[in-house]
C-alpha cells in the first residue's frame, strides 16, 4: 500500500474514533515509526510501504484509536523547542508551562538566582529549562520516584544533570529549611477531584491522577504551597504556580490574605486571557 494510502486510512479510523486532529496525529505516529520528516514524507507519499511497516502502523493506530495519547505511543514530546522522554507516570508538558516559564524567565533573567526548586517536577521539563535558562542549581521534587526516574532521564538527556537534583518527597517534607531557595516554580495538581473523569480519555484515564487531582475544588496542593513557600524562600524570593483558570481569584486571596509574608501578588492571564500563573515576593 502506498503511504499516501495508508495515511488517509488512519486518517479516516481516526476520526471515527473522535480523535480532532486526526490526520496531524496519522502523520506524527508514521514519521515516528519510519524516522522520516515531514518533507520526506511529502516527497514519498506516493511510494509503497511495506507489509510488516504497515502491520506495525496499524497496530499504533489502533492504540491511538482507544484513546492512548500520541506522547504515550511516541514516547516524546516537544517543550521549549526540546525533546523530552514521556510516559504514562508523568503529566504530557503542555503549552501552559511554557507559559509560566516565560513569565518566571521574564522576572528573573537578569536576577541572580543560585538555587531553585522545582515542585512536582513530573518529566522534569521545568527544572531543566530552569537550569539551562538562568545556569542555577535545580531542586526537582517530586512524590513519585517513577517520575523522578524520568525526570532523571531528560536532565542526563539535556545535559544538566550536573545542575538538576531530584528528590523524592511531599512538597516540601524532605528539604531543608536552613538553605532557602531563590525561586520556586511549580505546575502542581490543580484539577478539581470531581473534574478529572470528565476530561478528555487521553487526560482523564491516561495520565497519572495523582499528577492531576488538587483535591475537591482543586486548591488543595496550591493552598499547602502558600502555607509552607516562604519557609523555603529567600528574603525576596519568587514563587510561580501554574493554576487552573477558575481559581485566580481563591489562588491571589491566599496569597494577600490568608499566608503572611507574601507581597507583590499578581496573577497572570494566559494567551487566551485565562488566569494560569501566580506570582508572588517574599517580603518577611
Amino acid at each position: 500500500m502506498r503511504i499516501n494510502t495508508l495515511l488517509a486510512e488512519a486518517t479516516a479510523r481516526l476520526t471515527a474514533a473522535g480523535i480532532i486532529d486526526a490526520a496531524l496525529d496519522a502523520r506524527l505516529l508514521l514519521q515516528h515509526l519510519v524516522g522520516l520528516s515531514r518533507s520526506q514524507m511529502i516527497l514519498r507519499a506516493g511510494q509503497p510501504m511495506d507489509e510488516a511497516t504497515s502491520a506495525r502502523y496499524r497496530e499504533l493506530i489502533a492504540r491511538r484509536c482507544q484513546r492512548i495519547p500520541l506522547q504515550h505511543l511516541t514516547g516524546c514530546q516537544e517543550f521549549w523547542s526540546l525533546d523530552f522522554a514521556v510516559s504514562p507516570a508523568v503529566l504530557i508538558p503542555r503549552p501552559e508551562t511554557e507559559f509560566l516559564l516565560e513569565q518566571v524567565l521574564a522576572e528573573c533573567r537578569e536576577s541572580k538566582v543560585a538555587s531553585a526548586l522545582d515542585l512536582c517536577t513530573g518529566s522534569g521539563v521545568i527544572a531543566v529549562v530552569l537550569a539551562r535558562e538562568l545556569g542555577c542549581a535545580v531542586v526537582a521534587a517530586d512524590i513519585s520516584e517513577v517520575a523522578l526516574r524520568m525526570a532523571r532521564e531528560n536532565s542526563a538527556r539535556h545535559m544538566t544533570a550536573d545542575l538538576v537534583l531530584p528528590v523524592c518527597c511531599d512538597l516540601f517534607t524532605a528539604l531543608n529549611c536552613g538553605r532557602p531557595f531563590d525561586l520556586i516554580v511549580s505546575n502542581p495538581p490543580y484539577v478539581a477531584e470531581e473534574e478529572i473523569d470528565r476530561l478528555e480519555p487521553e487526560v482523564g484515564r491516561a495520565e497519572p491522577r495523582l499528577a492531576l487531582s488538587g483535591g475537591p475544588g482543586g486548591m488543595r496542593c496550591i493552598e499547602r504551597i502558600a502555607g509552607e513557600a516562604c519557609r523555603h524562600l529567600c528574603p525576596g524570593g519568587w514563587i510561580f504556580l501554574e493554576i487552573g483558570a477558575d481559581q485566580g481569584e481563591k489562588a491571589a486571596r491566599l496569597f494577600r490574605s490568608t499566608v503572611p509574608g507574601y507581597g507583590q501578588v499578581r496573577v497572570i492571564d494566559d494567551l487566551a486571557g485565562r488566569p494560569r500563573v501566580l506570582r508572588a515576593r517574599h517580603e518577611p
